[in-house]
């Protein structure tokens, strides 16, 4: 199996009008992008690289002046957005409510749902490895434009290790933010197999704001990860954008996109290190069982308005992301599974009933046994326990609704 992460290397330019040579690539880059995602739009969205590229490649290259690789790769790159967006669309299906019966219901979407082409506004552009870019025997970085090479020192925090032969190195991403030049390097690692007969460790872990993580395992050792510094610093960025959004003012704008940005990358932050942390708790052979959470609602009337919030635009997902390369390269494997009543039913009797949990207390109390547990423990528990039927051979483990419900 291969696993890929993304290395985000600062570049120091060495000459002094590489960064101009930079800017005027990324920016003909851009105004290649937003023309071929028109053609896309235009021409009913085919997705295969050798036909978009048979039609418009000479045109591009005439146009924007592109090199031929440069141009290879813009065609691939917009249509690799385009399907990322098919799959998303296709994830979060359009829900709405029939105004005559209240019922809610879901519809499919697919691209014939957007209203314009996807639109390229940052500069920036896709280089491919030993054509484009090159790693120099003194350690520097070599980089193609539209007017040559450009040398850089690249600084990143471990970045020989890369260089160890297990790597196999394709694109890289050039881009700036807040005035610095980076370079984003896809590497690819062949890493082994997960082999269920090995695992030393399942590990249901339920995802919160409350508690961003709660993890039980297999010996009955529950870790709760606390969300509530992290909830605080949330509703600061909601009330700075709700100011900014009431002002309307350009000054106002640009602060927001300024602060969206520093929010996701805070986000992302609290992602890694959290991910990073499960990793290194557990160790190797770890079986990570977390919820489906496609189509889960999280429009919840017993929630304050600002927790609603909170939780529909929190990064659930991109979680899932980091821990699941994390663990391919530490020799363990995340799994979904079904989250039908992993909050409702006592582990202990198997009761599955709503009317358990208490939202505002955060406890489930059992009806039929008693049993009494923080709810976001229970979760993890339930979560667990799948997770341990899907290792004795289960391939969907779920709950179902009993009888004594």
């Amino acid at each position: 199996m291969e696993q890929t992460v993304n290395i985000k290397v600062k570049l120091n330019i060495l000459e002094p009008n590489g960064g101009m040579k930079f800017s005027k690539t990324m920016e003909q880059y851009r105004l290649a992008c937003n023309y071929i995602s028109k053609y896309l739009f235009d021409n009913h969205f085919p997705l295969n690289k050798n036909e978009v590229q048979k039609a418009i490649y000479n045109t591009i290259r005439e146009k924007f002046n592109l090199k031929s690789q440069m141009t290879i790769s813009c065609i691939r790159g917009v249509i690799a957005r385009y399907k990322t967006v098919k799959a998303q669309m296709k994830r979060n299906s359009y829900k709405y409510q029939d105004i005559n019966t209240g019922e809610w219901y879901r519809e499919t979407r697919d691209l014939t749902w957007l209203q314009k082409p996807i639109t390229f506004n940052r500069p920036q552009v896709d280089l491919q490895r030993n054509r484009d870019w090159s790693y120099l025997s003194n350690g520097q970085l070599s980089i193609n434009t539209l007017d040559g090479r450009v040398k850089v020192n690249p600084v990143c925090h471990g970045f020989d290790q890369y260089f160890d032969g297990t790597w196999k190195f394709v694109l890289a991403k050039l881009l700036k933010t807040g005035g610095k030049w980076y370079l984003h390097i896809s590497a690819t690692k062949t890493v082994a197999n997960f082999d269920n007969q090995t695992v030393k460790h399942v590990v249901g872990i339920d995802r919160g704001l409350r508690f961003l993580a709660t993890t039980y395992d297999e010996q009955g050792k529950t870790v709760f990860f606390d969300g509530k510094a992290v909830m605080r610093k949330r509703a600061k960025y909601q009330k700075l954008r709700a100011k900014l959004q009431a002002k309307g003012t350009k000054s106002a704008k640009r602060r927001l996109k300024k602060l969206s940005g520093r929010e996701n990358r805070w986000m992302n932050d609290v992602n890694h290190r959290l991910s990073k942390t499960l990793v290194q708790k557990f160790g190797a052979n770890t079986l990570f069982v977390l919820e489906d959470l496609t189509g889960v609602s999280f429009e919840r009337t017993d929630l304050p308005k600002v927790l609603r919030n909170q939780n529909k635009s929190w990064a659930f997902y991109q979680l899932e992301q980091f821990l699941t390369y994390k663990a391919h390269l530490n020799n363990s494997e995340v799994i979904e599974v079904s989250a039908k009543y992993t909050s409702q039913r006592c582990p202990k009797c198997g009761t599955i009933k709503k009317s358990n949990r208490n939202h505002d207390l955060h406890e489930y109390h059992c009806s039929n046994c008693g049993y009494r547990s923080n709810d976001d423990r229970l979760g993890a528990m339930n979560i667990q326990l799948l997770g341990t039927q899907y290792i004795s051979g289960e391939a969907q483990p779920k709950f179902e609704l009993t009888t004594n419900a």
